[in-house]
């Protein structure tokens, strides 16, 4: 099956169902408790940096970790898998001193995932792949030096180089981009142009998704931004579908997803943690807590692609599933022509 035959299935899908997105990639990869001769294997046995903790680099070093993880979740139903790219841009792999292997990485992971999602797609529920990419470790709307506001560890351009090299590399295996976790819409924007001149390169349309993410009770994004206004900024991207994930759970999401739901012209997702963190940095919300959630949102008519972030398994994502499967997804308004501005919060003329 092409891309284009899995999209058109996936589109037709999605207009009588919610569509399954999956779960946490860290949550499965920190239950098989890898040590460092794990993440190094032999390609990187004598590396001078600590490599434990880079979960992207097991698709060199553990592929049968990373392609167990896809296949936990296509097992359950899920319709997309993301890729474990989470980290694959040189800007992030340098805290390792791997920046120079950012592409091979996401290559390869790009390519686990193809192969799992092919193993498991049938010609009535094709399976699609969605090539992650993270916000990297640094912002371009704030300084990290708080002497120094005007100061960035990063500019415009580089940022947007390291994106363009990462969605490149993953263009040939997957089916969508998904610019995730979005704390800095400028970070978004950055990635957004970069996958753009990708696909252009590529020869071959390759529909986006775009998840923001909001960082705590003040209902904005680390660098200000409301969800109204947040969508303001990248809604030039026409985006298959847009969102939210991580940061929050699904009770303390669900007001932002709300606001999305109403201004959108596009699809919405959401795939929230489970739950908030405890003391101990886990997530103690059990799948079915979780999936009633998620099952309210679909009743009220608010998603259209549902799944789960940090703290959630393949258990929570078949509850999910099942959850919302009676229900019907959210009709996609339609939206009066205005001209629309964005800063902290949206301005409508």
């Amino acid at each position: 099956m092409t891309r284009q035959d899995r999209l058109n299935a996936l589109a037709k899908a999605a207009d009588a169902r919610c569509l399954i997105i999956d779960g946490a990639m860290g949550t499965q990869l920190q239950g098989l408790k890898l040590e460092e001769e794990d993440f190094r294997g032999t390609r990187f046995a004598d590396w001078a940096t600590p490599l434990k903790g880079n979960n992207d680099l097991l698709s060199l070093t553990r592929p049968d970790a990373v392609r167990g993880a896809h296949d936990a979740y296509l097992q359950i139903g899920a319709d997309l898998i993301s890729t474990n790219t989470f980290s694959a841009t040189s800007v992030a792999q340098a805290d390792y001193g791997l920046q120079a292997l950012a592409p091979e990485i996401a290559a390869a992971a790009a390519r686990l995932a193809r192969e799992s999602a092919d193993a498991f797609s049938t010609p009535d529920k094709p399976r699609a792949v969605a090539g992650a990419v993270g916000p990297t470790n640094k912002t371009l709307s704030l300084s990290p030096d708080v002497s120094d506001p005007g100061f960035r560890a990063i500019d415009f351009d580089a940022m947007a180089e390291a994106y363009r090299d990462q969605v490149a590399a993953m263009l040939p295996f997957i089916d969508f981009v998904l610019i995730e976790t979005i704390f800095d819409t400028l970070n978004a924007k950055a990635a957004i142009a970069a996958t753009q001149e990708a696909i252009e390169a590529f020869g071959e349309d390759v529909p986006i998704l775009i998840s923001g993410t909001i960082t705590d009770a003040s209902g904005r994004t680390l660098s200000g931004q409301t969800p109204e206004a947040f969508w303001t900024s990248v809604k030039h991207a026409e985006p298959w579908a847009v969102g939210l994930n991580c940061a929050l759970g699904a009770a303390e999401m669900r007001p932002h997803i709300a606001a999305l739901s109403r201004i959108c012209n596009t699809r919405i997702l959401a795939y929230p943690n489970a739950g908030l963190p405890n003391a101990f940095g886990e997530y103690d919300e059990t799948p079915d807590q979780t999936a009633a959630h998620l099952a309210e949102w679909a009743e009220s008519g608010l998603v259209n692609l549902v799944g789960g972030c940090c703290g959630t398994t393949p258990a929570h994502i078949a509850a999910i599933a099942a959850a919302v499967a009676p229900k019907r997804p959210r009709d996609l308004p339609q939206i009066e022509a205005a001209t629309r501005l964005s800063g902290l919060e949206p301005l409508t003329l």
